[in-house]
């Protein structure tokens, strides 16, 4: 595949791709955080490559664009840069993949206008880079360039949304007439929240400011007032995968989908390739190469490559890293444990 780093001219194209006719949709992934809620893993990993059963979160992420509609993929990272652009050259993925660095924190906005000597013409779209999600992108861009204006969000509902965006949706119009940063529950416009995939023209960036910004308080707040920000509602599933929890439920739900192409499935849980498994696993994922002693329980965790588990040990709501020794009778609960550590 192709791969290019920030430093090459935009709009670089692959040799192969002469003068064939070629999607014109660019993607931008924010994936600029640190992970710092999923340390010690992302020490030493950028936590868009942490794994999710067979697959990197990133490629998960990825997965819902329709390959036939994208030219291009921006990576907007701030932390890993050379662990990503290594990864990216080594995978096979239908378009090019542009690492773009961000030199220092930009928020979701200045992010955006970081990835803008890359974008071609045209509606592009944006994805933030911890998303586990059912959402149909195609329909989203089939609906976005229907109803017109310089936006249009993806919205999820959700019981508390005080800790999102909020939007005052309107049904039928399919537009936000209000848009609202993390309000208080009872001053909440709806129960419909930014879901974190944006479809945008690129006369969004006359409303952006310079420097770091947030999109949704700088720039979404205002431009619903104009009627041109737009709304997508969508069932299925919506994770962020950005915590040890919500890390978990995102395995489990990529299990319940079927989303992995080697290993397989057992009840709830599901097992790489070459495993000994003599304990009783449920609502977990054990990745190749790992061993699992008898009469050990392991529940509602992630257990990655090569790890070792003794007998009679207890394992809830954990992540286990690669390669980790845990000796016979550990009991372990909502910890996460580092690549290559023992627990004697």
């Amino acid at each position: 595949m192709r791969l290019t780093s920030m430093h090459e001219a935009p709009g670089t194209r692959s040799a192969e791709s002469g003068n064939c006719a070629r999607p014109t949709m660019d993607v931008v992934v924010l994936a600029g955080g640190f992970g710092t809620r999923l340390r010690p893993w992302t020490n030493s990993i950028p936590k868009p490559l942490l794994p999710i059963l067979d697959k990197t979160m990133i490629e998960h992420v990825l997965d819902v664009l329709p390959e036939s509609e994208v030219n291009k993929v921006l990576i907007a990272a701030g932390y890993g840069i050379d662990q990503m652009r290594d990864y990216f050259s080594r995978i096979e993925v239908p378009y090019e993949v542009v690492i773009v660095e961000e030199t220092e924190p930009l928020g979701t906005g200045g992010a955006i206008a970081n990835c803008r000597p890359h974008l071609s013409d045209g509606t592009f779209c944006v994805i933030n880079g911890d998303l586990i999600t059912s959402l149909k992108v195609k329909d989203m861009l089939e609906f976005h360039k229907k109803n017109g204006g310089l936006a249009t969000i993806s919205l999820w509902p959700v019981e508390d949304p005080s800790r999102f965006g909020v939007a005052d949706y309107i049904e039928g119009t399919g537009k936000i007439m209000r848009f609202q940063e993390k309000p208080p529950i009872e001053e909440a416009f709806s129960n419909l929240i930014n879901a974190g995939t944006y479809l945008l023209e690129p006369e969004i960036f006359d409303h952006m400011p310079e420097g770091p910004h947030s999109m949704e308080r700088d720039v979404y707040e205002k431009i619903a007032e104009n009627g041109v920000l737009n709304g997508f509602p969508f069932e299925g599933m919506f994770v962020d995968a950005g915590t040890p929890e919500s890390f978990v439920e995102a395995t489990q739900a990529c299990i319940n989908s079927g989303r992995y192409s080697k290993g397989g499935t057992k009840g709830s849980s599901w097992f790489g390739d070459n495993i000994i498994n003599l304990g009783k696993i449920t609502s977990s994922s054990v990745a190749e190469n790992s061993r699992i002693g008898s009469g050990t329980t392991v529940e509602n965790s992630v257990i990655l490559e090569g790890a070792n588990i003794g007998v009679n040990c207890l394992i809830r709501n954990c992540l286990i890293g690669k390669n980790c020794i845990i000796n016979d009778g550990s009991s372990l609960d909502s910890i996460i444990l580092d690549n290559g550590a023992t627990i004697e």
